[in-house]
């Protein structure tokens, strides 16, 4: 259980279309702020055609995720790119256009696209072999920690020094890439045996999985509060606003680090402890960083903080592992990351809110009871669900306990026939 179980030609490849279909995603949010910074109300502007992109994403994942077919999937991803890639060929073309239309193509850039990260995960997981999923999870942790830790950079770059519409262009021209890449991967991630339609998730099995939802919410959630805060924070504390990049950077750059070091070996314990004990950690430094005096201090407590948050974001997508069957992987993904798209939403408007009546460091102390709070939540669902499947299990142990003694001994309604 290495990560040379990881390294083949088929997941290099994987990798490439990954990071070429979620770059635009990571892109996105500052790309449409300036876009339309230098119109009347730009900012305003900016900040609703943004939310108008995630709200596609939290509505369109998980319908679009109940309708992949695990042996066909690659038509699926391939027509959700070619709708992103249209969405920001619009937002890029048209970028005079009526604010109405400039959002419906933001809603199409977000939508069309939204279930593409659950089914590439599903499919990397029949990349590699069963005892290697952790580190292929890792693997793409840390992936996704370089593209986030990038795409600020790149966005402002071209953005100031070329023109606002090309991270946008740039954006539709990765997705296309991404559609090319899928022509060399397997069709879909179904394993021999799994059907076409028959593997197809009813909504019944996801909802069953919905612990694990709560608790990726939550990771999520707190880590868009140390986000959307911190630029307050540094000024409450009178530090320059500018180090908010390069700490967030510095987040990002934890995260991949502490993806490499979940996948390089197993870890005692089951997977729902697991996630609590590492939701609380980083539950800790998220404090720390909120109430440390200096900008060092708080830049150590993210990096901490994002190298931990990395190992309960993949705890979470093994538990879901677990919790749902094999063709209802790729959805389930899919309503995870809406689930998380919803948490970081609202973690905006909560953090909006709140800093409107108390200072930067007690809101964020306040997302972290919230966090908690949903945390407790999670662990909860997961052991009443384990329980009653343990139960189920005995169940079904005694019937066939009792069935082998009648047939071995004959009971009195056997003997009266």
């Amino acid at each position: 259980m290495t990560y040379r179980d990881v390294a083949s030609k088929q997941v290099l490849v994987w990798a490439c279309t990954a990071v070429a279909s979620r770059m635009p995603v990571a892109m996105t949010p500052l790309a449409l702020v300036f876009l339309v910074r230098e119109r009347p109300g730009g900012y305003t502007l900016g900040a609703a055609l943004a939310a108008a992109y995630v709200i596609g994403e939290i509505i369109a994942a998980p319908v679009l995720g109940l309708r992949f077919d695990p042996a066909r999937g690659r038509r699926h991803l391939a027509v959700g790119l070619a709708g992103g890639a249209a969405g920001f060929v619009g937002l890029g073309v048209l970028a005079g256009a009526h604010p109405v239309v400039l959002a419906a193509f933001a809603f199409l850039a977000g939508a069309a696209p939204a279930a593409v990260a659950g089914g590439q995960r599903a499919l990397l997981t029949t990349l590699v072999p069963e005892r290697a999923v952790a580190q292929a999870l890792s693997t793409e942790s840390m992936l996704m920690s370089g593209v986030w830790a990038v795409s600020p950079v790149a966005v402002a770059g071209l953005a100031l020094g070329v023109s606002p519409r090309v991270p946008l262009l740039l954006g539709a021209v990765l997705m296309a890439v991404s559609i090319a890449g899928h022509r060399l991967l397997p069709a879909g991630w179904a394993k021999a045996g799994e059907g076409g339609d028959a593997g197809r998730p009813k909504p019944r099995v996801l909802i069953r999985a919905w612990p694990v939802y709560v608790t990726g919410a939550a990771s999520l959630t707190l880590l868009g509060l140390a986000e959307l805060t911190l630029p307050a924070l540094l000024e409450q504390r009178g530090i320059g606003v500018g180090w908010s990049g390069p700490m967030l950077a510095g987040m990002a750059v934890g995260a991949g680090v502490g993806a490499f070091l979940y996948g390089f070996r197993s870890w005692p314990g089951r997977l729902c402890t697991r996630s609590v004990v590492l939701m609380c950690v980083m539950s800790v430094f998220v404090t720390l960083a909120a109430l440390i005096p200096g900008a060092a201090g708080i830049a150590m407590a993210l990096v901490l903080a994002g190298t931990v948050q990395a190992g309960a974001l993949i705890t979470r997508n093994l538990s879901l592992r677990e919790a749902l069957p094999p063709g209802a992987l790729a959805a389930g993904y899919s309503v995870m990351y809406a689930a998380a798209g919803a948490g970081y939403a609202a973690t905006g408007s909560l953090a909006g809110g709140l800093l409107q009546v108390v200072t930067p460091s007690t809101a964020i102390v306040a997302g972290v009871a919230l966090t908690l709070l949903l945390t407790a939540l999670g662990w909860w669902g997961e052991a009443r669900r384990d329980g009653s499947r343990a139960a189920d299990d005995l169940d079904v142990d005694l019937a066939s306990g009792a069935e082998g003694a009648a047939i071995v001994g004959g009971c009195d309604a056997e003997r009266r026939l």
